[in-house]
């Protein structure tokens, strides 16, 4: 029974670690790429900034979702039912609608 809840524990905290190494990186992205070419645009990155950071966040945990569950972690049962979430790809419909839109408007949505 312990060496269940262990195993359980160890998956737990590999979600959270994914979850926050994630949202780090879509951080830095937003700063440090997704800001310097709204600005080259001429797009004020200013408003609802932390939209755009989930946003990135959430591509990054779709690209991430592909590569890991169709190449490297192929019988994975999490990564399978994942993949066939059709949550997971509305939300990737929209994280890109929020990302992208700023470029057709001329301004960061919300």
């Amino acid at each position: 029974m312990e060496a269940i809840l262990l195993n359980e524990l160890k998956k737990v905290m590999w979600r959270l670690i994914e979850a926050i190494a994630i949202l780090a990186i879509g951080f830095s992205v937003t700063v440090f790429i997704l800001k310097p070419i709204y600005e080259n645009f001429g797009i004020q990155f200013m408003g609802n900034v932390w939209v755009n950071w989930f946003g990135m966040s959430y591509i990054l945990f779709t690209l991430y979702t592909l590569v890991v569950g169709l190449f490297i972690m192929k019988e994975s049962k999490l990564f399978k039912q994942r993949l066939t979430s059709t949550v997971l790809w509305i939300l990737f419909v929209g994280s890109n609608y929020v990302v992208f839109i700023p470029f057709a408007k001329g301004e960061i949505p919300f």
